[in-house]
């Protein structure tokens, strides 16, 4: 287990730099892009999007009924919809390490509510609803979709621009389906498992963990980000504690 969790975390670090925002050919290729390939684009990158993934898992990991389905998913698509559109149009920013840490949380939060610790750890009868917080994680995740849409030269504002950003959420919306599909595909074959309600258990913290994961990754990202004055992390500040660091490794050296 130790090795596996190993090899997770090296996978998740290899692939941290895609998470922190559209690649060089993301941007390359959609200078002259129509609707379509802004549709293909949402598409694609919430397929790689693995931080919603997560949550949206969690979120449907004990969901059996069609209708209950239909219900979360719908009021984590509006969530993200609302923020992704309106934050996009009227260029709403805010730095994305802080905000892929919080949706690195709510994986964390979804995974912590299905093994019921919100009961046995907390002493708290009854989880928040969960309706209300699919919205609310919902409306953070679209906030962190639009700061990656924001990277993207989608014009002046006006019409073409409102079509390319609802274009896009379209394309998020494709590739959210096709993920379920695959994600609902595996699930009805785990519960036909004896052995499911442990599988659960031992799912669910593997989540909590891989959320942990990406939530010291988005940290990292944070602290030492290029330019530390544009987050209001003063560079002398970020400095001089990487010298305070460096002073107290050398004073702990000469006491040994």
């Amino acid at each position: 287990m130790k090795r596996l969790f190993i090899i997770v975390s090296l996978m998740l670090l290899s692939v941290s730099a895609y998470a922190h925002g559209m690649s060089e050919a993301d941007k390359a290729a959609i200078l002259n892009a129509g609707n379509l390939q802004y549709i293909w684009l949402g598409a694609t990158h919430m397929l790689s999007g693995y931080d919603h993934l997560l949550f949206l898992f969690g979120v449907i990991f004990f969901l059996t009924n069609t209708k209950d389905i239909i219900k979360f998913v719908t009021a984590f698509t509006i969530g993200h919809s609302i923020t992704l559109i309106t934050a996009t149009l009227f260029g709403i920013k805010m730095n994305y390490y802080i905000i892929d840490a919080v949706i690195a949380l709510s994986v964390m939060y979804k995974a912590f509510d299905n093994n019921g610790y919100f009961q046995s750890y907390l002493g708290i009868k009854k989880s928040p609803n969960l309706l209300m917080m699919v919205v609310i994680f919902g409306l953070i995740h679209g906030f962190g979709l639009s700061t990656r849409l924001q990277e993207l030269p989608l014009g002046e504002p006006g019409m073409d621009m409102l079509l390319r950003i609802i274009s896009f959420n379209i394309g998020v919306e494709l590739g959210q389906i096709l993920a379920l599909i695959g994600m609902l595909i595996v699930l009805n074959y785990l519960r036909k498992l004896d052995a499911f309600a442990r599988f659960s258990k031992i799912a669910n913290h593997f989540i909590m963990f891989l959320g942990f994961l990406l939530l010291l990754m988005q940290l990292h990202g944070y602290l030492h980000v290029t330019d530390p004055d544009e987050l209001g992390f003063a560079k002398k500040t970020h400095l001089h504690i990487h010298e305070d660091m460096e002073i107290k490794k050398m004073n702990e050296y000469e006491l040994r």
